[in-house]
């Protein structure tokens, strides 16, 4: 069976979208992602891509790094395995990232935007980072990461220096004995060059020699006595490192949980924000979807076609329209238009913001496609052969909350039976009370359209002068295909014309109708209605009543699909907006302060709660019920005491008792947190 996202190229889609993931579960999320069926979840994850694009554009994208690697060194170090520097450095710098990514956030969070909140799951570990920086430098523990560490260091310099030392005074006791001016390192040892003839010349040991054997590197004695002792400081020196590793490496491995809720949470935040730079990419917009079944697209655009050439689409069905039977010239644009509404209709359903104007979308509970060459060689199957078997295995999977797309309906076969094949077909996608979309070049499928309920007519247009098509959609309007009148304006002789319309349209056609700027198909099939179409109605009648249908199935075995599950109404959030009453004692979260409300949450689920300092607008999510009001304060009590000023209960009792002249009363705003 076709391969639905790759048909509506929805794959591409995909391509571009993994390009702006970095981690690696993000584009395993990208790689997976399907259509939702919930619609709560659809709702959280387009809510989730609108804020995160408002977020890019405000300030730019996010600072998310791939953690990827972190997660196995936190493992290492949870085993009591001691990390390298240059792993410890890479989850200093990845803490780096996290508190980076904190300060983004908090940018959003000064705008009440909801996705910044989640900040608070994330952990800077400042004490971690601040370990490991000053104990590890460029990818080496640092000298001064403790006072022994640097004192053998220390030794160790003084050690190499007076060895250095040594080796150039052997050097310039004996001149005439080196091949060379410097000393060098062989084998780890400090050697001088000396001719191969002058080898018992020098006091010391042979530790190597050149590759044509003139020049021996040897060891001076007095340098040997002092490498005995530069060894022993860096066995010191490697103790000290391992010491100082391991400290940080448990010290990592304390924090693991931390860590690995940070590493989620940036990998959930770079699929996010994922979506949000694919929305600016093709400058799209967030859809709105409804529980009735209909698609309403403005000035949609697809999302691979160059914004410069591509001709905006405007479709709506739905309500009473269920089908839209797509008709024009070839190469008018046709294929693109279903495949451009099918694919915004995945691609809202995936999370995504659509490239439109305005789109008003529903949920499907698949989405059914039939476009393209279906040819299989492999399986010995036609071109119409697999086209059919396509076109059953959709109407054993259509039900009512299907989108289907279905591209030259009947094609690939003799035309009269392909026409009845095709009507055949939208008859059952009618019954079904799916929402479909078709092309065709049937003239009887056109009139199919015209005299069904809940079926209607499109077209694409065509410009006769130049010869191009428009790109343009019309509803409610038949198309043409426009074979005979480009033949003509391509110069086609009139005999070869005056035939191509007999044949097609019968002998009393005059070929100018035919190829007229105004034709119109229907009147074509009144004027011939009692000749060749009559005949031809009559000939397709007499071979379907002699043909044998009885090895034909007459009903489809429908196949069990996903139902979408509805989101459930507002109940639980009226609830929980109102589960806060005027006085009641209350824990202001992340801060812990305990405030006093004064007034009850809006529809948004916002309260007003007076601190010991300040009035401060927050959402009830962030707020915990210590005392209720009942228990603190009578039914009669006056909160004016609590949460007003004493000169605006003063003024406020004056102009109670009379009028006063220039009265007011200040009302503080409040702070929103």
């Amino acid at each position: 069976m076709i391969n639905t996202e790759k048909a509506l190229e929805f794959d591409r889609i995909k391509e571009i979208w993994l390009g702006f993931a970095l981690t690696d579960f993000a584009k395993r999320e990208i790689e997976g992602i399907e259509p939702y069926l919930s619609e709560q979840e659809l709702e959280v994850r387009m809510r989730e891509t609108t804020q995160a694009r408002r977020m890019i554009e405000g300030w730019g994208n996010p600072p998310l790094v791939s953690m990827e690697g972190i997660r196995q060194w936190i493992c290492q170090a949870g085993k009591w395995d001691c990390l390298t520097p240059g792993q410890l450095e890479d989850i200093e710098m990845a803490l780096v990232a996290v508190g980076r990514l904190k300060g983004y956030l908090a940018k959003g969070r000064q705008q009440e935007i909801p996705l910044a909140y989640y900040d608070e799951n994330l952990n800077g570990l400042e004490d971690l980072k601040e370990a490991i920086h000053l104990h590890i430098r460029s990818g080496r523990v640092d000298d001064n990461a403790s006072r022994l560490l640097r004192s053998l260091r220390e030794d160790i310099g003084r050690t190499e220096t007076g060895m250095r030392e040594k080796a150039d005074s052997v050097m310039r006791a004996n001149k005439e004995c080196m091949s060379d001016s410097f000393s060098t390192v062989r084998n780890g040892r400090l050697c001088v060059p000396v001719k191969k003839e002058f080898k018992f010349c020098i006091n010391g040991s042979v530790i190597d020699k050149s590759s044509t054997g003139n020049t021996l590197f040897m060891e001076p004695a007095s340098v040997g006595a002092m490498q005995e002792k530069l060894e022993l400081l860096r066995i010191d020196e490697e103790n000290e490192e391992r010491r100082i590793l391991y400290g940080l490496s448990a010290m990592a491995a304390d924090k693991g949980e931390a860590m690995e809720q940070n590493i989620r949470m940036m990998e959930k935040l770079d699929f996010i924000f994922s979506r949000g730079r694919l929305s600016l990419e093709y400058d799209g917009v967030e859809p709105v979807f409804h529980r009735e079944r209909r698609m309403v697209i403005k000035e949609g655009r697809h999302p691979l076609i160059d914004r410069k050439v591509c001709v905006p689409l405007s479709l709506e069905i739905g309500g009473g329209v269920r089908g839209i039977v797509i008709t024009g010239p070839n190469t008018g644009g046709k294929t693109v238009a279903i495949k451009t509404a099918a694919l915004m209709a995945m691609m809202g359903q995936c999370g995504l913001h659509v490239p439109c104007r305005e789109a008003t979308l529903s949920m499907s509970s698949n989405f059914l496609c039939d476009i393209g060459d279906g040819q299989n060689l492999s399986e010995n199957l036609s071109t119409f052969s697999a086209h059919i078997a396509n076109v059953l295995d959709i109407l054993k999977r259509v039900n009512q909350d299907s989108l289907v797309v279905m591209d030259e309906l009947g094609s690939g076969t003799d035309p009269a039976e392909g026409m009845g094949i095709a009507i055949a077909i939208l008859e059952e996608l009618k019954k079904s009370g799916a929402i479909f979309l078709v092309t065709t070049h049937y003239p009887e499928v056109k009139s199919y359209a015209e005299r069904t309920d809940g079926v209607i007519n499109a077209r694409m247009t065509f410009d006769k002068e130049s010869l191009q098509p428009l790109y343009q959609l019309v509803p409610g309007e038949a198309g043409e295909s426009c074979a005979l009148y480009i033949a003509r304006k391509m110069g086609m002789p009139r005999n070869m014309l005056r035939t191509a319309v007999e044949a097609a349209y019968g002998k009393n056609m005059r070929p100018e109708r035919a190829w007229g700027a105004s034709v119109n198909e229907e009147m074509v099939r009144r004027e011939t209605a009692d000749g060749e179409m009559a005949d031809r109605e009559t000939a397709y009648g007499g071979m379907m009543a002699g043909m044998d249908f009885s090895g034909a199935e007459e009903t489809l075995g429908r196949k069990k699909v996903p139902g979408i599950r509805r989101r459930k109404t507002g109940a639980k959030r009226q609830e929980a907006a109102e589960k806060f009453s005027v006085g009641d004692s209350v824990m202001v979260y992340p801060d812990r302060k305990i405030g006093i409300v004064c007034e009850r949450a809006n529809e948004k689920g916002v309260l007003r709660v007076q601190l010991a300092d300040r009035k401060i607008w927050v959402n009830h999510k962030r707020v915990k019920l210590k005392v209720a009001a009942e228990e603190l304060y009578p039914d009669d009590y006056d909160f004016s005491i609590v949460f007003d000023t004493v000169e605006n209960r003063k003024m406020r009792h004056d102009m109670e008792r009379k009028y006063v002249e220039h009265g007011e009363i200040v009302v503080e705003e409040g702070n929103k947190v």
